[in-house]
């Protein structure tokens, strides 16, 4: 096998895997659906426990300013080649277990579980998955040319992010989803994403409006 059979296979991810982050300090940046990941092992090297597979080798919180606090998990992956496991890859994630917004202290009851589909990321990175969002420059001359946005596109673009850097009420978005009848997982599991922290503000009402129709339909 050539050394970059595997990392060229999986470098670009579909569309449908990504999402521009609109907010938040990753705003600019590139959201990958986790399950794509989980996807491409499993295309790759075979069911999760048999083709691939992880361990868990350390959780802890550590706390920050202002209260808060964060959760963090190291992993090993494996992944099978040839009938043999590799060598441990390892992989750090994080995620915040408290955090202070603008009406207090709120707790996260995933902070783990986000934090390790954020380690299984990065161990994934060793293998070259989702590489090209991670590192634009590595292209080939058969890639297209990235293209300047005319001015035109530049002030409307500016006039979208004016609207969408407002600040949402998380407190009262979560108030919401309970008032309705939907716990933050569920809300996570319909969305398809671990976290919508970083959601603009458009986007967290259209699935506020999506849950409510939801719960009309007796979804």
């Amino acid at each position: 096998m050539d050394n970059l059979t595997i990392y060229n296979a999986v470098r670009q991810p579909p569309k449908e895997a990504l999402r521009d982050i609109q907010a938040g300090r990753m705003k600019g940046k590139t959201d990958i659906n986790p399950m794509w990941r989980l996807k491409v092992l499993t295309e790759h090297f075979g069911m999760c426990g048999i083709g691939w597979k992880y361990v868990i080798t350390k959780q802890w919180l550590e706390t920050g300013g202002k209260d808060e606090q964060a959760a963090f998990v190291n992993i090993d992956l494996f992944i099978k080649v040839n009938g043999e496991w590799s060598d441990a890859i390892p992989g750090t994630g994080g995620s915040s277990f408290v955090a202070a917004e603008s009406r207090g202290l709120y707790t996260s009851d995933e902070c783990f579980k986000m934090a390790l589909t954020d380690a299984i990321s990065v161990s994934c990175k060793a293998l070259g998955v989702a590489a090209d969002v991670y590192w634009n420059s590595d292209r080939s001359k058969y890639d297209k040319p990235i293209q300047e946005p005319s001015n035109q596109q530049k002030t409307q673009t500016t006039k979208t992010n004016q609207v969408n850097d407002k600040p949402i009420n998380w407190a009262g978005f979560w108030g919401s989803c309970k008032t309705i009848g939907f716990t933050q997982e569920e809300v996570h599991t319909i969305a398809g994403v671990d976290s919508i922290k970083d959601w603009s503000r458009d986007k967290a009402t259209e699935l506020l409006n999506k849950l409510k129709q939801m719960k009309q339909e007796g979804k």
